[in-house]
């Protein structure tokens, strides 16, 4: 499956007590990594989207959360353990919507419970393999992911994609854009409009980015030609990702994603939700109990612009996720098995099967 080569979006050097990131803010022009080891410039680095896309937020919030012990001089369990939760509140802090990042934090804690009394270095050993196990557990479902997903797909068809859930947004291979990859292996021929994604650009920054090193048939739209795309007959599936899915099936994702889920169905277009089992929140009964991220103004009149683009002064509603009614959603690809309404039913069943 064609990847990133030696890239990744995140990763741990063990030796030298660092997690190492891909810049994402300064793609496509530059390609920075950054290398941190303080959890406060790890959660910054959440939080400003350096790290975005919400497995590897997952991922990196396991290892910073690690190395806020690393290096402790904590003599007992139960003093490495107040360490342990004041890094893990101020990472989880940083983004409130995805929930892959509550997830690996609280499944880190865990293993910390379950090491209660151990030798210190112990406990540090045991919570590297967790942080190493939530990464490895990622890339292979995303390579399932990708399959599940294939499945649904036809040669040459063209797939319109919103945002960005490739590489970059996981551990390897992505989610959404994992069939694509597959596909392209396999001789697929897909054509594929990315929508830009206001107002940080991801599409048009990272998955034309990805597909373009990719050698994939890419062509780029604003997110206002959806429409148009859509109704010339272009656009056979709709691929998205996922930072939370309700227990109903209800999705939070990028904002725009909902609209581009009402057009499909009017167009009678399949829309599709790929990601992994860890962003279903089952005690999350519908979208209306979703946090929403409201970001800061300045991303919709500053950024991107060489002068301000709107009067100063103007109020400006930013946040940064929508939820798609469950009732727009043609089927959710996870590494277990493809869920289908009613999702009450189905997601339980791949979730605790």
């Amino acid at each position: 499956m064609p990847d990133a080569g030696s890239l990744r979006s995140v990763r741990l050097d063990e030796e030298a007590g660092e997690l190492e990131l891909i810049d994402q803010t300064l793609l496509p022009n530059r390609t920075v990594l950054l290398r941190l080891s303080d959890p406060r410039d790890i959660r910054e680095a959440i939080y400003s989207l350096r790290v975005r896309g919400a497995p590897a937020i997952g991922i990196a919030a396991a290892y910073g959360v690690y190395l806020a012990i690393r290096r402790s001089a904590a003599r007992d369990w139960d003093a490495l353990a107040v360490e342990f939760r004041a890094a893990k509140g101020l990472l989880a802090s940083a983004r409130p919507t995805a929930v892959n990042l509550s997830w690996a934090l609280d499944r880190m804690e865990r293993r910390l419970d379950a090491a209660r009394g151990r030798p210190v270095g112990e406990v540090k050993n045991a919570l590297l393999e967790e942080a190493e196990a939530v990464r490895a557990e990622d890339e292979e479902a995303c390579r399932a992911i990708g399959e599940n997903g294939l499945s649904l797909l036809g040669p040459g068809w063209g797939i319109l994609t919103h945002c960005n859930a490739g590489w970059l947004a996981t551990s390897r291979y992505g989610t959404a854009l994992a069939p694509l990859y597959l596909g392209a292996e396999r001789g697929y021929g897909f054509r594929v409009f990315a929508d830009e994604t206001r107002p940080l650009l991801q599409g048009a920054r990272l998955t034309a980015w990805e597909l373009d090193r990719a050698g994939i048939d890419l062509t780029l739209i604003c997110d206002n030609m959806a429409s148009t795309v859509m109704k010339r007959g272009l656009v056979k599936a709709v691929l998205t990702g996922c930072d939370r899915v309700a227990a109903n099936g209800d999705v939070a994702n990028k904002i725009g994603t909902s609209g581009v889920a009402v057009l499909a169905r009017h167009y009678g277009i399949p829309f599709y939700v790929l990601g992994p089992v860890s962003t279903v929140d089952l005690a999350c009964p519908t979208g209306a109990e979703i946090p929403v991220e409201e970001r800061p103004a300045e991303e919709v009149t500053d950024r991107w612009y060489v002068r301000r683009m709107a009067p100063e002064g103007v109020k400006v509603l930013n946040p940064a996720f929508d939820v798609t009614d469950a009732g727009l959603i043609t089927a959710i690809v996870t590494e277990r098995g493809i869920a289908r309404p009613p999702y009450g039913d189905s997601l339980a069943r791949i979730v605790q099967p």
